[in-house]
């Protein structure tokens, strides 16, 4: 389907028109992904990343899904996320917290030594080296490239090469390598298509879930918050519920079906057939280093496995480099520890989002310096 070019002009109809075409895509993948459950780990997140690559490459589609649409599956994967961070869970997390932290620094490390090989053998610039391999916010390192004098067309394609990577190998690895996880007594019946939030009452809790959201993202914004549209709503929602303000307001059964559609979708048309011959001298060394860096990723989640005795599946998804959107679908799908992964994996995004500009204005001073 190929979007024709008048819904790209400007104008409220125009716009209108594109956001109806895409609606209209989405709804078709999530069809795809429902049929696609009986065959495929995390079939609403994995199909319309490959659906959306195919269209990208051959020219169907040449667009991204329109920004109100990324906004919204941003804020919205972030009430996801604040729902599950709760006190009783947190203090279960606390006493392995300080191990993961030390796997966060050396995930920083090992991402370091992947920018030296990318500036090395690619000839890509320090600063557009260091935010394209740094595991973690791939947004901030996109919107932060012309701040820190980066390319972020080399940037963003480094960053999604990973992502999309990662979010394509995930599910199967963790069907491959890890037992299938049922659900634990106590924890929800799935809910059915047409449930859209996890309360009872479907109407109050969809207008909780949409002030969080609208709020989040304004507090986001107010605070600087590196990818504001997700930890804005994530840590209101977060509150919201610690303090106990509002319960049942986690997108459920089609919603949260859209949700992760939307994010497979998202990372997929990011990879077009013209980016892709710019960017091909790239490919080799980005694509050793990716996986460099997601094995040796692995391999400290195996030993944090075995020193916290914490199961394995877990370990790896708190540690993966894939987007935090994309490892928060993966989790939920295994009924994996959400609020150990949340909780790492929100770590190392600001982790990652403030010690990177850090590293590279040193990096330039030393430059300069003759170091």
């Amino acid at each position: 389907m190929r979007i024709p070019p008048r819904f790209r002009s400007s104008g409220i109809a125009s716009r209108g028109a594109g956001v109806v075409l895409w609606a209209v895509m989405l709804c078709v993948m999530v069809v795809a992904g429902e049929l696609g459950e009986p065959a495929l780990p995390s079939p609403h997140m994995l199909i319309p990343l490959l659906l959306g690559l195919v269209m990208a490459v051959t020219g169907l589609v040449r667009d991204r899904p329109p920004a109100p649409l990324h906004r919204a599956s941003q804020a919205l994967l972030g009430v996801l996320m604040g729902t599950y961070l709760n006190v009783s869970a947190l203090s279960q997390v606390a006493g392995s917290i300080a191990p993961f932290i030390v796997v966060t620094l050396m995930t920083l490390l090992i991402c370091q030594g992947a920018a030296w090989a990318m500036v090395r053998f690619s000839g890509v610039d320090r600063a557009t080296a260091t935010l394209g391999m740094i595991a973690g916010g791939s947004a901030a390192a996109v919107a932060s490239a012309g701040d820190l004098d980066a390319d972020g067309r080399q940037v963003a394609f480094m960053q999604y090469l990973r992502l999309g990577l990662v979010v394509a190998s995930t599910p199967m690895l963790l069907q491959v390598i890890i037992p299938p996880r049922t659900r634990q007594a106590g924890e929800p019946d799935a809910a059915g298509p047409w449930h859209l939030v996890h309360g009872h009452d479907q109407a109050l809790g969809l207008i909780v879930l949409a002030a969080i959201a609208v709020l989040g993202v304004l507090v986001g914004r107010r605070l600087r918050l590196p990818s504001p549209a997700l930890m804005g709503p994530m840590l209101l929602s977060a509150a919201v519920t610690v303090t106990g303000i509002a319960h049942g307001v986690a997108p459920e059964g089609m919603l949260r079906s859209l949700l992760f559609t939307m994010i497979g979708l998202d990372v997929g048309l990011r990879f077009s057939r013209r980016s892709m011959r710019s960017l091909r001298r790239l490919l080799p060394t980005a694509l050793a280093c990716t996986i460099v860096v997601s094995a040796a990723c692995a391999g400290m989640a195996w030993l944090l496995a075995a020193i916290t005795q914490i199961p394995f599946g877990d370990t790896y998804l708190a540690t993966t480099p894939g987007g935090i959107n994309a490892v928060l679908a993966t989790a939920s799908s295994a009924h994996a520890n959400l609020p150990l992964i949340s909780s790492v994996q929100g770590l190392r995004l600001f982790e990652m989002a403030f010690l990177a500009p850090l590293l590279i204005r040193i990096t330039h001073r030393k430059r300069h310096r003759g170091f």
